[in-house]
């Protein structure tokens, strides 16, 4: 072993970013970090830094050619000087060099032709002078720290078919050091050494530049060479995410990957490192980090080769600005060499392809513009060239979608969703790696705009995302920016001694508490901008509650004769005004009726008025229309779409208005409800927009319901819905369609949380590893989880006070192997026979659905006021 190579002196590498250089609160991070990783583990240090936030932009600008490049340049110099000054430090005297070289560049006789040994020297000088800065301010505070150049230890070499824009802009650099380089290195004399990222010495021993993020692949590039002890990126963000946290803020924070996982995530659109400093960190062996400079004590990523292959998807990204090139010709099937003379074309034209895809007469490849100088001109240059062999097709601009994560293959059959999402969208290309890692689907770039929330919640909802592993998912981001809405405390904490006084064995028991009802129902009563509210009875029909709702202002929303006949007998007074019929498929006779006692009657078909116009002759109806698509949390609550049985399709509106005119039927309302359970706020105010425009085309419309389906936080980390977003979506429709009254139709929001189901502990049994507590209650008392999936919280309400210390699967005793209420639920390992069971949330949907299936009874039902 070398004296360099010795634990005591191997190196460890700090890399910081432009925002992590471009404050003096930021350096003090950084020097108080050196000399703590130096002092921690005994260890040399090289701080690697990139240009301020900002200048490479302003010095790519003066490269592209500025008529007023003396302007740019002084600006740049100014912004550097100022900054000098904030940091205490003589402008003049730190930079004075750096300025001059600055300045010379802008007068250099290559300005004029910018050719690209000069653009290069150009884009080099924001880390020279951001390093220049760093090195001076750090030794002011005391701070043993030498500047080297960089140049003088990273080589740039030519690689095969590489352009020579490549070879100068987008450099690539040797990763492996001989002894002597080792050992030049480690004689620079003080333990903390301070130099720049994004820069190496051309084979013409002039600059080179390592192109965009090539700060990163730099200190990945001193991290090999070293055999350092571990490569550290500072950034912005506190390491990498399943989803870009500004798009997703639900993302979760990805605390361990290994680096095949990683490498996937960077080359597929994550920003927070670039893809090429992977590649020398896992060839030598060295672990890296991604940490938050404003956050140094937080854990962030790790990168290793030890870290655990977790099946599941880790990560969304999202890639703009993709150019597809479509080739199609019968004469490439069968026909040898085909395929090696038209990728010599874009070899020819210096643009390497990413994904390909191809049947027997069409081959279709993207080009990634961080990779390529993908311009117009590039492409009819290429497209001409290709026009020889094929037919030429350029698609842009696109988007690039991909799902990352080990073992893609066998999540296949858990990604149904996401399928029927993009099946919404124009799909271009789908490609899966070779590699089990990855599945991309590219798509128009305007349909990819606000679909990744989407997706990142359909991946976790499935399980194809495997948040519950701590091992590699950590908190949201909105946790860590403490952006999180805290959920409420459950009421039935706190009522717990009566709720256990409730309970008896062999009779399971709905609670439902009626403070809890009522609140839900003033929060919506206070939304200004709807005016009319209808309580959905399906969810949850008990005359206290539907008392109690009426009360505070609702009216009631029944779909059959049943329900109707429900709420005239529960609901003393209660005016047909108050009534809103809006039934599925049902029979003739129960339109009659509900005619006959006046209520508010909704149609979703125009059969219906053709084939019994008698009923409705003369009558004032509200339609619900289709709007093309359906939302929510499963398959089997979302309610629009060519598959869903519900309302009318848009594009047969004018045929329901002719039968309508010809009976003389007015249409007073328009209705929509896409879904169930859908958390994201802009979706009401899509559906309120889109009814909007087609009450404007319909004319005699009064009132535009746009349903219910508002969510609740089921996990102990969802959020309560965001209302007030909500509200504002809809004032802004309401504002650009003043003329019409806003109805909503609500069930699972106002009496979800204000119901438990208590059931009693039968066994607890363990079979191959995975310990199983049943219930005396199972999927004919509570059916969401066996047929929406659902999510149910399950607390010992006997043992609340201890520790959930161990995971159970907590069933029923239905002959049905879906008879499940969840899957490894924390509870406290002493879980045993006698004890009672809470299922959190089952307010909604619970008893209503309830059956005696295997004969069992139905369960009780309790009202707490």
């Amino acid at each position: 072993m070398t004296l360099q190579d010795s634990p005591e002196h191997r190196w460890i590498v700090l890399k910081f970013g432009g925002t992590s250089v471009s404050q003096r609160s930021r350096w003090d991070t950084i020097g108080r970090l050196a000399k703590a990783r130096a002092d921690q583990h005994g260890a040399r240090v090289l701080v690697v830094v990139s240009a301020l936030s900002g200048a490479t932009n302003a010095l790519q600008a003066i490269t592209e050619g500025v008529e007023d490049l003396p302007e740019r340049i002084e600006t740049l110099v100014r912004r550097h000087h100022d900054f000098a000054a904030e940091l205490g430090l003589d402008p003049e005297a730190v930079l004075h060099e750096r300025s001059a070289a600055l300045r010379s560049l802008a007068a250099d006789a290559r300005a004029a032709a910018r050719p690209l040994d000069w653009q290069a020297e150009v884009l080099a000088q924001g880390e020279l002078l951001s390093s220049t800065l760093g090195a001076a301010y750090l030794r002011s505070q005391g701070l043993d720290f030498c500047w080297c150049d960089a140049r003088d230890w990273l080589d740039a070499v030519e690689l095969p078919n590489q352009s020579d824009w490549s070879r100068r802009l987008s450099a690539s650099c040797r990763r492996e050091a001989d002894e002597g380089w080792r050992a030049r290195f480690a004689a620079q004399p003080p333990r903390l050494l301070l130099t720049q990222g994004f820069i190496a010495r051309h084979g013409d021993r002039g600059t080179a530049v390592l192109g965009r993020g090539g700060s990163d692949t730099s200190a990945a590039l001193f991290g090999a060479l070293l055999r350092a002890r571990r490569v550290e990126i500072w950034t912005d963000v506190p390491g990498m995410f399943s989803a870009n946290p500004r798009e997703v803020p639900d993302a979760r924070l990805l605390t361990r990957l290994d680096y095949a996982e990683a490498q996937e995530i960077a080359t597929t659109g994550a920003k927070v490192l670039h893809p090429r400093a992977l590649g020398p960190c896992r060839d030598a062996g060295v672990p890296l980090a991604i940490l938050d400079t404003a956050r140094p004590d937080f854990p962030g990523t790790s990168i290793d080769a030890s870290a655990a292959a977790v099946p599941g998807v880790k990560a969304i990204s999202r890639r703009n600005g993709i150019v597809l090139v479509s080739m199609e010709t019968v004469g490439m099937w069968q026909q040898v060499g085909f395929l090696a003379d038209v990728f010599d074309r874009f070899r020819a034209h210096g643009l390497s392809v990413d994904l390909i895809g191809s049947s027997e007469t069409n081959i279709t490849v993207s080009l990634d513009p961080s990779d390529n100088l993908v311009s117009t001109d590039v492409l009819a240059r290429l497209s001409e060239d290709l026009a020889r062999f094929c037919r030429v097709k350029v698609i842009a601009p696109c988007a690039a979608v991909t799902l990352v994560g080990c073992g893609m293959r066998s999540l296949l059959h858990r990604l149904s969703d996401i399928w029927a999402a993009f099946g919404r969208e124009r799909v271009h290309l789908i490609s899966q790696s070779s590699n089990d890692l990855n599945l991309t689907f590219v798509i128009d770039e305007a349909d990819a705009e606000g679909l990744l929330p989407q997706l990142h919640a359909l991946l976790i909802a499935s399980g194809a995302m495997p948040v519950g592993n701590v091992d590699v998912f950590g908190p949201r981001w909105r946790e860590i920016a403490g952006a999180v809405r805290p959920r409420e405390t459950p009421w039935w904490r706190g009522e717990r001694a009566r709720l256990l006084a409730l309970a008896a064995p062999g009779a399971p028991r709905y609670v439902y508490h009626l403070p809890t009802v009522r609140a839900r129902a003033r929060a919506l009563a206070a939304i200004a901008p709807v005016d009319r509210r209808f309580y959905a009875i399906k969810a949850n029909s008990h005359p206290a509650i539907l008392r109690a709702l009426v009360e505070e202002g609702f009216g009631l929303e029944c779909v059959s004769l049943a329900e109707l006949h429900l709420v005239f007998e529960a609901v003393d007074g209660l005016q047909p005004g108050q009534v809103l019929f809006t039934p599925s498929f049902a029979p003739r006779a129960e339109y009659e009726a509900a005619l006959a006692l006046g209520v508010t009657v909704t149609l979703d078909n125009v059969e219906a008025l053709q084939r019994w116009p008698e009923v409705f002759r003369g009558r004032a109806l509200w339609l619900r229309v289709d709007l093309g698509r359906g939302e929510g949390h499963h398959e089997k609550v979302r309610t629009g779409g060519l598959a869903s049985k519900f309302g009318l399709a848009v594009a047969r509106i004018e045929e329901f208005l002719a039968a309508a005119r010809a009976l003389d039927v007015r249409i007073a309302g328009l209705h929509a409800h896409l879904g169930s359970g859908v958390e994201t706020a802009q979706h009401w105010r899509s559906v309120c927009d889109e009814l909007g425009g087609i009450a404007e085309r319909i004319g005699s419309i009064d009132t535009i319901d746009i349903g219910g389906g508002l969510p609740i936080p089921y996990q102990d980390d969802d959020e309560p819905f965001d209302l007030d977003a909500w509200s504002a979506g809809l004032a802004e429709v309401k504002a650009a369609y003043p003329a019409y009254r806003l109805a909503i139709e609500p069930g699972r929001f106002l009496v979800a949380e204000s119901g438990v189901l208590l059931m009693t502990a039968t066994q607890v049994v363990e079979k191959g590893g995975i310990r199983r507590v049943g219930a005396d209650a199972g999927m004919n008392a509570l059916m969401r989880p066996t047929l929406y999936d659902a999510f149910h919280g399950i607390h010992n309400l006997s043992r609340l006070d201890e520790a959930a210390d161990a995971a159970f699967d907590v069933v029923g005793p239905i002959c049905e192997s879906g008879d499940v209420f969840g899957k490894q639920r924390r509870l406290p390992a002493a879980t045993a026979e006698g004890d009672v069971l809470l299922v959190a949330d089952a307010g909604a949907y619970g008893f209503v659905m309830a059956n005696r299936y295997n004969q069992r009874a139905l369960p009780e039902e309790e009202v707490l006021a």
